[in-house]
């Protein structure tokens, strides 16, 4: 670490610490200590257990289930950090809360990302971090400094390999193809982009297939997977000519019930690549899902901040 007047502090929340603890370890300082409690009648209670004047903060959360709860105790901890005097707070939030609630789709809808936003800016933090978040214009809803980092880097590794060299990436939907242009380009495959439309907030039905994917091994890319309605694209894929079996490339792994049933029943799902920026639950568990690390990537950002570096390098950001 390059010296600087203002000492480097990594916090963790209690919804992901194994990522908190990996990103500190990386930068070579010790997880700061903290306290959250579940009260009886369900409040949250957070506690700063060591001092924290004039350092730089860095505090991680990711809003995982509960997500009330997580973002509750992400802003108890932003208050408690500004109030015992931290020198800067900035909060690194790996998987952003209500990312898809970010316009009016309809009337008389709260644009609950923006929300969100303004929460975290009242309650201390003087920089935003986060992960492919699912629209980038929520960068625009805060006043202070953010940083939108990429997660394709890391996912792109196990997909260069030669067992995908007849494959196609696949993006779910046209809201995604920025997203699946990038992979794409970075590991030399053609693109395909299915149109669908949604029917409710569980529910979407696939159009068609804009693209040529016969004989070609599937790669379907996505921001986050929940219920696994992205499975439901399998079939018109494999109608459509596609050969082998299927591959998804998923930053957030929120993974409901429901999508870990069709991972495991699906044999034409050989593997589900995901990252740790949300923990993976026992119950989520499973043979074909694998999780990669951006604990490396973060510690390199902050490392930059810290250090008063630049990180607008293209393998950094979105």
């Amino acid at each position: 670490m390059v010296s600087n007047r203002h000492p480097l502090a990594v916090f963790s929340g209690a919804t992901n610490r194994a990522l908190g603890q990996a990103i500190a370890d990386l930068l070579g300082v010790e997880l700061g200590k903290s306290t959250t409690t579940r009260l009886a009648d369900s409040e949250i209670h957070v506690e700063l257990d060591e001092v924290v004047r004039d350092k730089d903060v860095f505090f991680v959360q990711s809003c995982s289930a509960p997500v009330n709860d997580s973002l509750v105790e992400l802003l108890f901890y932003l208050d408690a950090f500004r109030r015992a005097s931290a020198h800067s707070v900035s909060a690194i939030v790996p998987y952003f809360p209500y990312a898809r609630q970010e316009r009016m789709a309809r009337g008389r809808e709260s644009i609950s990302a923006r929300v969100v936003a303004d929460a975290i800016e009242q309650s201390g933090a003087r920089r935003i971090i986060y992960v492919d978040i699912h629209n980038s214009a929520i960068q625009g809803f805060f006043r202070i400094p953010g940083d939108a980092l990429s997660a394709i880097p890391i996912l792109c590794e196990p997909l260069a390999a030669p067992e995908y060299a007849k494959a196609a990436i696949v993006s779910p939907d046209v809201g995604r193809a920025k997203m699946a242009g990038q992979y794409a380009t970075k590991l030399g495959l053609p693109l395909v982009i299915m149109h669908k439309r949604r029917q409710s907030f569980s529910s979407t039905t696939a159009s068609h297939v804009v693209g040529d994917i016969c004989g070609l091994r599937p790669i379907i890319i996505d921001d986050l997977i929940a219920g696994g309605s992205i499975f439901g694209e399998l079939d018109m894929l494999y109608d459509a000519g596609a050969e082998g079996t299927a591959t998804f490339a998923v930053t957030h792994p929120v993974l409901l019930p429901t999508a870990i049933r069709r991972i495991e029943e699906d044999e034409r799902i050989a593997r589900v690549y995901v990252t740790n920026t949300l923990p993976l639950s026992p119950t989520q568990m499973c043979s074909k899902i694998v999780s990669l690390s951006v604990a490396p990537l973060i510690a390199e950002v902050v490392r930059r901040i810290h250090n008063g570096e630049s990180i607008s390098d293209r393998l950094v950001l979105a």
